[in-house]
């Protein structure tokens, strides 16, 4: 007997079908049964499933003789089904990688509750994944199992059968069925839940919904729609032959009519024709059940109004007034922003023609403030304090700024103003389109790490990684440094190339590093009590790059099974590298996600080892000789995609792991802070990291502000002392002694004589 039986339905997704069962068979846990149904689909699913049955033993086929439908192909599944628990996905969706093991494991957490509820992410044709807007009701903190009175915000889910696992023995007991017609989800879900006499959650993506761009069945226009009204005379007729469930009849009312607004509502389902006597049925079902007690939104106090009373034509009316509403304002708003884009460059020009205030420094960062700017700023008010600073940067980040720091808002004319007469522009990203540098004025450009991956003018061939980059601005854009940061030989030699210009290079090293040398223990301490790291904890960095190659990001590593395999000692900070990747798929007290997080200095400050793959993250955490561990299982697909200058397995700061089992043993073991592991990052240091010894800001602001060339010399690799990490220091694992030598061979002839001999 399986542990899963797994039902997929299929109906005209022969595109989409291969992905949807690869993912099924391909879970790490395998004891399942894959039940698909073929519901007499005109195009090639059957085929498609014959092929998975034919070389896989776990595939059961179910050919029906005629279309029944989704819900009655459900049933089909259902009736061959040998599962200890039944899940349920369609076949243009697909299961998440591990979602099997993550069910299996909190079954077992929570004693095998009748149903599991776990959650899930709509993935768009674009590449785009948006994980539940109430996933907050997943939470898996509290008692479990529970039944729905305990958890009551379960029914503001969305009311699907395959974002639950159902105990096969408790839905017999039910007698669960789906029924025909649309909408069969709605009388299969509402009854599970309120009969279930334990239910537990998974706060956990386990399905990915993909969002076709045609749409789905339910987004097509047809009379069919009307079944709808059925589906909920069939949940009320089951909670009028079970007395018990009285008590869910005004939640239920308040869902039905919230329902039958969203179909009506909605222009691409019910035809035009068919609108009235939709809200004419609705009307009759709204007073057939009616149950006063829920509450009801002031947002959708009116909608309720209209489905009481039957308004079609009010409803029409609101419609096309709040239509015309929005298009006056949409054109209202483009006039406006001309207007003032108009304003703004007349506002430019005459900047430009008063003096440049010699005594002030812009800086701009692209995490609003921090970097190697933020670092910048601190040298300037610390060597030159005749000089002003002022910070572009949104509302959210000027609590950040430090006091007697002129704050602007990007795109103000106070900025502008400051674009036009400020004698140094320091940034890390592109300038304003439309700058114009002026004569004496001096742009200082910092980079945003040492290259790995191609950067610049080699992205030209990278059409993945280039993603649309305008070369022709970026080489104007270029044409206005004065200077550029580098921190090493081989970001200079990169930067000449990919970014050619008349700048000078200043090898200086990393400014936003020197914080790494300055910082106490009692910092390091404070950022990571502010992190929720609890005290004495092993806490690691996880920061992997983005894959160009894939439109949808997905971590390579799944967090709490690392953290549960390596023990209750160690804690995983996420950081996510692009907005791409999402918020984590599962969450505890020991995957901290600190994706959000606008400092990545600190982060790396409150950290006691860095696991990474080609991020440039680890030339600045290598400053801080703490340990490094590599990890990746795409190294060939990552290089085609993007190109690197080298390959990092080939000299590398730490520890190489080429997959999460051999992450896993690399900290299970200690090599991860070995002596292997720490010659390998002096190398990388002395390599990468030659000027990095606290005082790289100082040096850039007396340079390229101040005009002297006289510099503070660098400190030699030997005699630096980064802050240490707050955790207890692990020991390493004894070395084996060396071999001893053979004994000496005596000469033939030759007799030793010892004391006592």
């Amino acid at each position: 007997m399986p542990r899963f039986s797994v039902i997929v339905p299929a109906y005209q997704v022969q595109a989409y079908l291969h992905e949807c069962l690869e993912s099924v068979l391909t879970q790490s846990y395998p004891d399942l049964e894959l039940i698909a149904v073929d519901d007499c689909s005109p195009d090639a699913c059957g085929a498609v499933i014959d092929e998975f049955a034919a070389r896989d033993p776990r595939v059961r086929v179910v050919h029906l003789p005629e279309n029944v439908g989704l819900g009655r192909a459900r049933n089909a599944g259902m009736e061959r089904a040998t599962g200890d628990y039944l899940v349920f996905l369609d076949g243009d969706d697909t299961l998440t990688p591990d979602a099997l093991l993550a069910l299996a494991d909190r079954l077992k957490e929570t004693g095998d509750p009748d149903v599991l509820v776990y959650d899930y992410a709509r993935t768009y044709w674009s590449g785009e994944a948006v994980r539940n807007r109430a996933a907050a009701e997943l939470t898996e903190s509290g008692p479990a199992p529970f039944r729905l009175a305990d958890r009551p915000g379960l029914l503001n889910l969305l009311m699907v059968a395959w974002n639950k696992a159902y105990r096969r023995e408790f839905v017999q007991r039910a007698g669960l069925a789906f029924p025909p017609g649309y909408y069969e989800d709605t009388p299969w879900t509402y009854p599970a839940l309120m009969t279930a006499e334990s239910i537990a959650t998974l706060d956990r993506v386990c399905v990915h919904y993909r969002q076709r761009r045609a749409g789905c069945i339910l987004r097509t226009t047809s009379e069919r729609h009307f079944d709808v009204f059925d589906q909920y005379d069939r949940v009320f007729a089951f909670v009028d032959e079970r007395p018990g469930l009285e008590r869910w009849r005004p939640v239920l009312f308040r869902r039905m009519v919230d329902h039958l607004v969203t179909v009506y509502t909605r222009r691409d389902r019910l035809p035009r024709g068919a609108r009235a006597a939709f809200l004419r049925r609705a009307r009759a079902h709204y007073r057939r059940h009616r149950t006063p007690g829920a509450p009801v939104p002031a947002r959708a106090r009116v909608h309720h109004t209209l489905v009481r009373f039957g308004l079609h034509r009010t409803y029409r009316t609101l419609r096309q007034t709040a239509a015309l509403c929005r298009g006056t304002a949409r054109l209202t708003g483009r006039l406006l922003r001309a207007l003032r884009r108009a304003a703004l460059r007349g506002h430019y020009l005459l900047q430009r023609l008063l003096p440049l205030r010699t005594d002030q420094v812009l800086f701009t960062a692209r995490a609003g403030r921090g970097g190697d700017p933020g670092a910048l700023e601190s040298a300037v008010r610390a060597l030159a304090p005749h000089l002003r600073t002022a910070w572009v940067a949104p509302p959210a980040h000027h609590h950040t700024l430090a006091p007697g720091t002129r704050r602007l808002v990007p795109g103000t004319a106070a900025h502008w103003s400051a674009l036009a007469r400020s004698a140094y522009l320091v940034t890390d990203t592109d300038t304003e389109p439309g700058l114009v540098k002026r004569k004496g004025q001096v742009v200082v450009r910092t980079q945003g790490g040492t290259p790995l991956g191609h950067v610049g003018l080699d992205l030209q061939e990278r059409p993945a990684a280039a993603r649309g980059t305008d070369f022709t601005r970026l080489l104007e854009d270029v044409d206005r440094w004065d200077h550029v940061v580098s921190a090493d030989r081989h970001s200079t030699l990169t930067w000449e190339r990919v970014y050619p210009g008349r700048y000078t290079t200043l090898e200086y090293g990393r400014p936003r590093t020197d914080r790494f040398h300055t910082a106490t223990a009692s910092d390091v301490t404070r950022l990571r009590a502010s992190l929720g790291i609890p005290e004495g904890s092993v806490a690691i960095l996880y920061a992997p790059a983005r894959r160009d190659y894939r439109r949808t990001q997905r971590r390579p590593l799944d967090l709490e099974r690392v953290v549960r395999r390596l023990g209750p000692r160690f804690v995983v900070l996420a950081r996510a590298h692009h907005p791409l990747d999402g918020p984590l798929e599962a969450a505890s007290d020991r995957v901290l996600d600190v994706a959000g997080h606008p400092d990545a200095v600190s982060l790396c400050l409150a950290s006691d080892a860095l696991v990474t793959d080609f991020s440039p993250l680890m030339f600045d955490y290598a400053v801080l000789d703490r340990p490094i561990v590599l990890h990746a299982d795409d190294w060939e697909a990552y290089a085609a995609a993007r190109g690197l200058y080298f390959d990092p397995r080939s000299f590398p700061p730490g520890a190489v792991a080429g997959s999460e089992d051999e992450l896993i043993d690399i900290f299970a073991s200690g090599l991860w802070c070995g002596a292997r592991s720490a010659r390998l990052r002096a190398a990388f240091r002395d390599r990468f990291c030659p000027h990095d010894d606290g005082r790289a800001a100082e040096r850039v602001v007396r340079r390229a502000v101040l005009g002297q060339t006289d510099l503070p010399p660098v400190v030699p690799l030997d005699e630096r002392r980064p802050v240490p990490s707050a955790a207890v220091p692990l020991e390493p694992p004894p070395l084996a002694p060396p071999p001893l030598p053979p004994p000496p061979r005596r000469p033939a002839g030759l007799l030793t004589v010892t004391d006592g001999g």
